[in-house]
């Protein structure tokens, strides 16, 4: 890393509350491009996903989907959403949300769809209706699979949103495009690196919210805990 990444990095003015064009103000900008996709990702996949867990139902959508997604290409999507919708935030949000479905989507359902049918069956058993059964037994147990494709999608989001200075707006992606433009690789540099730290935080932070979140026996940390002696564990080895 140059000299003129590190001086632009630990630049003051760079770091200044408020600054237009100042780190703050495009960090800002990227959560809430990040946050806006992976919500209105979350709202539509998320119960499709359940419900093709519990139906088993069109299972081939849910499987086709994480196919799809990682073969689609993002800046293609905006360039169409682009030539029929213009420039602004609407064509950058319809790219990121259509690449934050699919592993939202394959997720839930895995997860839902993984859950024991024993467990289902004493749950229908006991008079649950199906709606309780998905919200109450299988949805609880499969929290940790969501958990990992909610993760996932908001890394992929985070680290495309960049995409979002091509169409006019700001966000982190600013200082590519536009040391690029200006041939000022250091800006160039500095905002990948933004970018990658950004996308870090984030995954830790939700990693730490999975934790909090999802109950030890179900994610499996009750197990791995620390284990209660036993009496033959106190004992001596002259003892046994």
């Amino acid at each position: 890393m140059s000299d003129g990444t590190f001086s632009f990095l630990l630049d003051g003015a760079n770091w200044a509350p408020g600054a237009d064009d100042g780190f703050p103000q495009r960090i800002l900008e990227h959560l809430m491009y990040t946050g806006l996709a992976v919500v209105i990702a979350f709202v539509i996949a998320f119960p499709l996903g359940v419900l093709i867990g519990h139906t088993g139902k069109a299972t081939f959508l849910a499987i086709n989907a994480g196919n799809a997604g990682r073969a689609l290409p993002t800046l293609g999507v905006l360039m169409l959403v682009v030539a029929l919708a213009g420039t602004g935030l609407v064509p950058a949000t319809v790219a990121l949300v259509i690449l934050a479905i699919p592993p939202i989507l394959t997720s839930t359902y895995a997860g839902v769809n993984s859950v024991d049918p024993a467990t289902v069956d004493a749950s229908r058993g006991v008079g649950m209706t199906g709606f309780q059964i998905a919200a109450q037994v299988e949805v609880p147990d499969a929290l940790p699979i969501i958990a990992g494709g909610l993760r996932n999608a908001t890394l992929q989001v985070v680290s495309t949103a960049t995409i979002a200075a091509y169409v006019g707006l700001g966000g982190l992606g600013r200082y590519l495009f536009d040391g690029l433009a200006l041939r000022d690789y250091p800006r160039v540099v500095a905002g990948a690196i933004l970018v990658a730290v950004l996308a870090v935080t984030l995954d830790l932070l939700i990693a730490a919210l999975q934790r909090g979140l999802v109950s030890p026996g179900v994610d499996g940390r009750a197990e791995r805990g620390p284990r209660t002696p036993t009496r033959l564990d106190e004992l001596q080895p002259n003892e046994r």
